[in-house]
């Protein structure tokens, strides 16, 4: 063991190994994936049959009748280095055990499909810049937190339903070019300085009542 750590150290500040040294033998072969339990896997090669591991490098997990591309390291011992041939309708699945990261330098990474579900216990997005663009979207959630310096909404029609509606703000400013309708079964205004109703005609209509209560009333 000694004698091979110490080949291996040489041969990398030499860039060739020793005199009469020789790399672990190996050799290739074809099979077939007949069983998968956990993360071995038992490989059908003409009449032998070996079991083995996926190789960290093929990232396409290997299933039950695929045709896979082995290294033999040992008379009983594979490493399956990639799937050649699959059956149709079986689902591919790439898998990378522990954490995992895609780094993409001097381009764009781009994701095509017909459909693209992401499944997480938490998603985080960070980016200088993002762009939405869909024709229907739905958010479904518990609750939901939206936090900005600038918010603008721009639509034909903005409809929202709550069971409550609390709402804050030093400066409120609305505009309404057609109808602005409130209805409600108790309304309540109040002006801590200053209440003002103003309109080229103000009808003010009370099928019980209507009172007007102050220290001075002016009227006209």
């Amino acid at each position: 063991m000694n004698d091979i750590a110490t080949d291996i150290r040489k041969t990398a500040r030499t860039g060739a190994p020793r005199k009469g040294a020789r790399p672990t033998p190996a050799s290739h072969c074809v099979g077939i994936v007949v069983a998968v339990e956990d993360d071995r896997f038992t490989i059908s090669s003409g009449d032998v049959v070996v079991g083995g591991r996926r190789a960290a490098s093929c990232l396409l997990e290997p299933a039950v009748g695929d045709s896979v591309a082995c290294l033999l390291v040992a008379p009983d011992e594979v490493w399956v280095l990639a799937v050649l041939m699959r059956e149709e309708g079986t689902e591919n699945r790439l898998l990378c055990r522990g954490a995992t990261r895609l780094d993409v330098e001097g381009g764009a990474l781009t994701l095509n499909a017909p459909g693209l579900e992401m499944e997480t216990a938490r998603l985080a997005v960070r980016a200088e810049q993002m762009d939405v663009s869909t024709s229907e979207a739905v958010v479904v959630g518990r609750e939901f937190r939206f936090v900005s310096s600038t918010l603008k909404l721009v639509g034909s029609l903005f409809s929202s339903v709550f069971d409550r509606v609390n709402h804050f703000s030093k400066h409120h400013q609305r505009t309404t070019e057609g109808l602005d309708r409130v209805q409600a079964n108790y309304l309540e205004q109040d002006g801590r300085q200053l209440l003002r109703l103003s309109g080229e005609s103000t009808v003010i209509t009370g099928q019980t009542l209507i009172k007007a209560q102050a220290n001075q009333v002016h009227i006209g």
